[in-house]
């Protein structure tokens, strides 16, 4: 039988709070008897919204936090400051076992420093990364930093490829995952320095499988299941990657509608086409976790309807299960060994 999962959502984080939060908690534990979901905010606020919904009472439970903490505040001070956030008051309940895990659609500074501050990483990790699934012609990949650590150094991206390849192995299922470094070339001398030192760290790497360079324009062909990056750098890819799928789904819909000829077509082709656009929807895949932490933290986008957040509830539970955190405590210990 499979464990129990209590997971911890921020009701009142993101640009859809309270609805999507909340939707996507009930939809969660409809779907799932093995999970239960905290909602985590404004009490008052999460009780009317609930009223709308019937499930099971006895699996979502309401946490009171009086604050919220807006996109625009300076993280750090916002932590501090605001003790009776809805993203303080979930993190600290990761960091006593109150809950396995927390989900946010907040502020993405106001995540990242309280994971750090709050939950604390695991002994060994220099920096945590925040780590999305991406969709690829093959599946999909894990891009990995993308929003988390702007200013790394080539140490930090040696450890973001062995997380990452942890995640991937365990948690996606594919084994011995390819793990390839972003740059603008294939060539070993091409790229910055810090591109190049990491290059040289990886290659003398035993434990991951490291294939070497990879270009932006070879990511959506599944040329690699672990994409290591700066966050500066996975950020602009993951941006322009949604972006780009979003103005190619418009131009697809615009083109059908444009002729009757187009219009008789697109009835044709609709079942098809609906199933592979599907294949691209980053929506399914959940949150980004921020890995090597001493608790899961999942951040989700500022816009995440309840598809997103739901999925990211499901992507707790397997992440529990599979111990990544374990698994990575493991392996930095047997490195430090």
């Amino acid at each position: 039988m499979q464990e129990k999962i209590k997971v911890a959502v921020d009701a009142m984080g993101g640009d859809n709070a309270p609805v999507e939060p909340i939707k996507a908690a009930v939809e969660a534990v409809n779907e799932n008897p093995d999970i239960r979901v905290v909602l985590v905010g404004k009490e008052e606020v999460i009780q009317s919204e609930l009223k709308k919904y019937t499930y099971d009472q006895q699996r979502i439970e309401i946490t009171n936090a009086s604050e919220v903490i807006e996109t625009g505040e300076p993280p750090v001070n916002a932590i501090r400051k605001k003790k009776d956030s809805s993203i303080v008051v979930g993190m600290n309940m990761v960091k006593h076992g109150e809950v396995d895990a927390i989900i946010s659609s907040g502020s993405t500074g106001a995540v990242l420093v309280g994971g750090q501050l709050i939950v604390g990483r695991i002994r060994g990790i220099e920096r945590p990364p925040l780590a999305p699934l991406i969709p690829t012609e093959k599946g999909v990949a894990l891009l990995i930093d993308c929003g988390a650590n702007v200013d790394a150094r080539s140490s930090h991206l040696v450890q973001f490829a062995k997380m990452g390849s942890i995640y991937m192995e365990n948690v996606v299922g594919i084994k011995n995952p390819r793990v390839g470094l972003v740059n603008i070339g294939a060539e070993e001398e091409k790229g910055n320095a810090l591109v190049k030192e990491t290059y040289t760290l990886l290659k003398e790497c035993k434990d991951i499988n490291y294939i070497g360079n990879v270009e932006a324009r070879d990511i959506p062909a599944g040329v690699c299941d672990v994409i290591v990056c700066e966050a500066f750098v996975g950020n602009v890819i993951l941006k322009l990657y949604e972006g780009t799928s979003s103005a190619l789904v418009r131009q697809i819909k615009k083109g059908m509608m444009s002729t009757l000829r187009s219009k008789i077509g697109a009835l044709l082709v609709k079942p098809a086409l609906k199933n592979t656009l599907k294949t691209f929807d980053a929506s399914q895949y959940g949150g980004a976790p921020m890995l090597g932490l001493k608790g899961l933290v999942i951040k989700t986008h500022g816009s995440a309807t309840s598809k997103e957040i739901k999925h990211a509830i499901f992507q707790c539970t397997q992440f529990s299960k599979e111990r990544i955190n374990e698994k990575i405590k493991e392996h930095i210990l047997e490195e430090t060994n």
